[in-house]
This record gives C-alpha cells, structure tokens and sequence, in this order.
C-alpha cells in the first residue's frame, strides 16, 4: 500500500505524562515500558516530519473530577484496587503534570488539540474539523496510549468517518498488558485499520520515484 504524504496525518492520542512519565503518571503505562514506546515513537514523529506529515497531538484534559465521575464505570472501578484504572478521578486534571505532553514527543510546528474527556478523540473536540478542512487529511496514522481502549475506539471512529486509517503498532501500547495489546491489534487489523511497523509506514510514504515505481504519464 502507499500513502500520500499531501493527504495523510498522525494523530497521537495521550501520549502525555499522565500515562507515560512514571514519576506523575495518574494512570501509568509499566515503567518498563514507558522509555521505549516514547523511543519507537520518537524516531517515527521525526521521519513523519520529514516528509511533511502533520503531527496532531491529543490530549486528556478535566477540568475536575465531577467531568470524570460523570462516566458510570469509571466512577465504580476508581476505589476498586483490583482495576488497573484505580484511581481515574485524579486523572489528567488541568494544569496537573500529566497534562504535559512528553517533551520527546513534541516538536515546533505539531498541532495540539485538548479537552478529549472520553475515549474518543472526535467526541466534543474540533478534531475532525482540522482534520478536514485544515489539514486535508483522508489517511490518519494513529499512535498512542492505550490501545485497549482510545486507539482501538479512534480506529473505530475514524472508520466509520470514512478516513482510511493506519495503526502504528510500534508507536503504541496499553497499560492493560501484552496479551490484551496484541489482542487489540489483531482486532483492529481485521476489522478497521492496516496496522503497520514504523518502517512500512515510512516506506509507504516515499515518493514513487524514490520507491522505484514509475509515475504514470
């Protein structure tokens, strides 16, 4: 498959201390695995920028708890210390520390979108309006945490848009663990999204020249 770069965005979901720096992480990825998601992550952002991809960040962000209590389950499984999202209604409050996106992760020129209070990206947020009207994109790359939940509920939403959609299966993963992440993938490769490694993703980004394709005349 190619993608054109003129047509594609990467939207990275959450990808933000609250999940990914162990030190302020509300709902924490394993900290052993924090360093090399933000590393794989890190190198693809970059051979994206090269290309000319936008890079759309978004963000978790409450304004306080009663946002979060709002939600049935998460209200019930906060004090429940067998869930690993105990604790939730202390997540990603505004102006808290997990609100910052990882530093490694962020460069001049990326677009960040807060306020994503659920799983979606495009639920009351202006996502999709950027996504249409400024950035032209019909391909979007998804990276992020956690691919249980928000990258497996965005493949679902960016399908039923419309928008071809691509999961960047080295730039994401879940704090639910490995057999729960794998399981995800699987899911959405079979039922809404190419999933991809970093380098078939950049791959099928080059120029068809430079992929040894002739153009046609």
């Amino acid at each position: 498959m190619k993608l054109d770069p003129s047509s594609t965005a990467l939207v990275a979901i959450d990808m933000h201390r609250g999940h990914l720096d162990p030190t302020v992480a509300t709902l924490p990825l394993a900290a052993e695995r924090c360093g090399p998601i933000i590393e794989r992550a890190a190198a693809l952002f970059q051979d994206l920028r090269a290309l000319k991809v936008p890079i759309v960040h978004v963000v978790t962000e409450y304004r306080d708890s009663q946002e979060i209590v709002a939600n049935p389950f998460w209200a019930a499984v906060h004090s429940d210390p067998t869930k690993a999202r105990r604790g939730i209604l202390r997540h990603n409050l505004v102006g808290s520390p997990g609100t910052e996106i990882i530093p490694r992760l962020y460069a001049a020129g990326d677009i960040v979108v807060r306020g994503k209070r659920r799983y979606s990206a495009f639920y009351a947020t202006d996502l999709e309006f950027l996504l249409r009207h400024r950035l032209k994109a019909g391909t979007l790359i998804l990276a992020g945490i956690n691919t249980t939940t928000c990258i497996l509920c965005n493949s679902f939403e960016a399908t039923n848009r419309d928008f071809r959609v691509v999961i960047a299966s080295e730039s994401v993963d879940s704090m639910d663990g490995e057999e729960m992440h794998q399981f995800a993938l699987k899911l959405m490769a079979a039922s809404t999204a190419w999933v991809m490694t970093n380098r078939e993703i950049t791959e099928a980004l080059q120029p068809l020249q430079a992929a040894g394709i002739p153009r046609s005349p």
